[in-house]
């Protein structure tokens, strides 16, 4: 038998590292070859290779039908990214077999990545997966397979001016208890840009005002948001990637975040591009009030994978002068808890509510500011046009001075 003798039958990827997988990036060639090892000569017919990059998603859902009628439905899609086929050992053309002695051989192969692809993701219900799988066929026999995965990771650059503008919001929420105004708490919040990398401090800047007669607590949480599409419907996934929690502020009272430090654990980049799967992340500053629901404020973020550009912007000035002393950033362990569920951050009623695509007229006021309206003015406006004509020429009533004088 053709697998007695198969000491080695494996698929090597240049640039992988021993037991990791290789990581590409879109429009990069991929080069591997694959490694054939026979204890003793053997027929061969042929050997195939085929790589596949694909995103599927796929839930089930329990729905009810009158009082004792239940069924389930299901939802799945998919989309296909890369699909490469090469022929490494094909048979003769008079139709015989093709003998290899025993020993090692090698089969090089390449191909080229398209140049848009969505960046590796396993998910609760949904996956994007890229691999290359070699088939050996073997007339009269079994086929042997092997498969190798590898990684795709997008780049996002968070050095472009819709990354590197500032993010800022206000909300307020009366507070109520047995039909009773206990008072307002409101918080307003600011972060220097949307795009980061994993390991980069986020210096948080807000102001939590407590005008009712209890203590209230502020929180602030990167939230990662998990939406999986099929048959245009959405299922979402939401957990707390990290949170920080403030101190108790009194009644009546006024709290300060003068850059208070939220660090980004490793985690995945954002994956926007993708149809079925979409991967967002966002920074939520919350303030729990006793006796009623959650104050919340969101920002959007972008997660990157290429990190800002030293003094490359006139937006990363906040955040360089903030990293001048960041001396008690060691204090922060590397290896920090796990984070709590979202549902201990955000109460039940307002998950349900953050579901829901936010409303533009939620952002208005922040977008359409005098703040933003400077910013787009002194980022867009164009220099003035050059003329021979001298705009502000000397008056005539101006005598010319008299050198010999």
């Amino acid at each position: 038998m053709l697998f007695d003798r198969l000491k080695r039958f494996a698929i090597v990827l240049e640039g992988a590292e021993r037991g990791a997988p290789a990581a590409f990036s879109p429009g990069q060639a991929v080069a591997g070859r694959v490694l054939l090892e026979l204890a003793a000569a053997a027929k061969l017919g042929a050997l195939r290779l085929r790589a596949i990059g694909a995103a599927r998603v796929h839930w089930t859902e329990s729905r009810s039908a009158g009082s004792s009628t239940a069924y389930t439905q299901s939802y799945s899609d998919q989309v296909e990214f890369l699909s490469h086929r090469d022929t490494l050992l094909a048979p003769p053309d008079n139709g015989e077999v093709t003998v290899l002695q025993a020993g090692r051989h090698e089969f090089p192969f390449t191909f080229q990545l398209p140049e848009t692809l969505a960046t590796s993701f396993e998910g609760k219900h949904g996956s994007v997966r890229y691999w290359v799988k070699a088939k050996l066929h073997r007339p009269w026999s079994t086929v042997k397979k092997v498969k190798k995965e590898f990684t795709v990771i997008e780049p996002i650059d968070i050095n472009t001016p819709a990354l590197l503008a500032p993010q800022a919001g206000a909300k307020e929420k009366l507070a109520r208890a047995w039909y009773c105004n206990r008072g307002q708490v409101s918080v307003t919040a600011k972060i220097d840009r949307k795009g980061y990398t994993p390991g980069e401090v986020i210096p948080i800047f807000a102001e939590i005002d407590n005008c009712t007669s209890r203590a209230v607590v502020p929180k602030a949480a990167i939230i990662q948001t998990q939406t999986f599409i099929a048959r245009g419907t959405k299922k979402q996934k939401k957990s707390v990637v990290t949170s920080i929690v403030g101190d108790s502020i009194a009644a009546g009272k006024r709290e300060v975040w003068h850059g208070r430090a939220l660090k980004i654990p490793p985690v995945g980049p954002s994956i926007l591009q993708c149809r079925i799967i979409q991967v967002e992340y966002s920074l939520k500053v919350c303030v729990d009030i006793p006796g009623t629901s959650k104050l919340l404020l969101e920002l959007p973020l972008v997660i990157g994978t290429i990190p800002l550009h030293p003094f490359g912007s006139r937006t990363s000035s906040v955040s360089s002068q903030y990293s001048i002393n960041l001396d008690w950033l060691s204090t922060i362990p590397e290896q920090p808890e796990a984070p709590p569920e979202y549902s201990s951050v955000v109460s039940s009623p307002e998950a349900e509510q953050s579901l829901a695509p936010p409303c533009p007229s939620e952002l208005g006021g922040v977008l359409e500011g005098p703040f933003f309206a400077y910013i787009q003015e002194f980022r867009f406006r164009p220099p003035p046009l050059y003329s021979e004509i001298d705009p502000n020429p000397p008056s005539d009533n101006i005598r010319p001075r008299c050198m010999t004088c």
